[in-house]
């Protein structure tokens, strides 16, 4: 699958790369969301109520995947940030707003005793998602703060034991998915779990082709079923969001001449 990102303004996320303010405009974000859903190859979209909704009145979400995104509590430079609350959307709402699939985010800081109200109550979503026969994607981090501010660390080592948290979380792991960062080492992160896996996409700054390259070369491997990729394909380096969105959506759906 190939599905676009936009539940980052939720936890009052606006920045892209240098400015701080990219994603504040709603028309503009949701131009850009349309732009990147009118290409067929792009599977779905990842966002919070607000979002949906909005894109779900202008049409955009027909034949789509919906991703409804649940945990926004743990606002970016907050105190409190790694209390990460679950503040959207939750498994009953997914449902009855024919969602397709969910979406949390797992941040683990062992110095933070916020860590483990987030994982409590994860295990209890992980439970009502699969109850509610609803898949969940579970994005793991082990995350630390730095001068105040909470940084992931991207290690292959963090990774996989940011993977080993997060997969035993909930009564059963049979409806959780993985969401998880693309790094150098990706065949020892891949063995770290069964389970199915989306590659997230971040933020790749100027360097879009070797951001490509990368996904393109973890996408060849077991486990991998796509990209969710949100602030690269919205806000690429030339602004041009339609070539970045069909250069990524190429990677995940090759056209009949780039397989033969």
């Amino acid at each position: 699958m190939f599905i676009v990102a936009a539940d980052h303004p939720a936890r009052g996320a606006l920045g892209v790369g240098r400015d701080p303010l990219a994603m504040a405009d709603r028309g503009d974000l949701l131009q850009r969301l349309a732009e990147a859903l009118s290409n067929p190859r792009v599977d779905g979209v990842l966002g919070t109520a607000d979002i949906l909704d909005d894109l779900a009145l202008m049409g955009l979400l027909e034949n789509k995947v919906v991703v409804a995104s649940m945990n926004r509590g743990g606002l970016r430079g907050s105190t409190f940030e790694m209390d990460d609350r679950y503040t959207a959307i939750d498994a009953r709402s997914a449902r009855r707003m024919g969602a397709d699939m969910t979406k949390a985010l797992v941040r683990v800081d062992v110095d933070d005793p916020g860590t483990v109200s987030t994982l409590e109550a994860t295990g209890h979503v992980v439970a009502e998602c699969a109850a509610a026969g609803l898949p969940i994607m579970l994005e793991p981090f082990i995350s630390r703060r730095v001068n105040g501010q909470v940084v992931n660390d991207l290690s292959a080592e963090a990774i996989i034991h940011s993977i080993a948290i997060a997969t035993g979380l909930g009564g059963t792991s049979s409806h959780s998915w993985l969401k998880i960062p693309v790094i150098d080492a990706m065949e020892r992160v891949m063995a770290a779990t069964t389970l199915p896996t989306m590659l997230l996409g971040g933020d790749s700054g100027p360097d879009l082709d070797g951001t490509l390259q990368r996904w393109e070369r973890a996408l060849g491997l077991p486990g991998v079923r796509g990209l969710t990729v949100g602030r690269t394909m919205l806000y690429p380096p030339d602004g041009d969001v339609a070539s970045a969105v069909a250069r990524a959506a190429e990677l995940v759906h090759p056209s009949p001449a780039a397989r033969s």
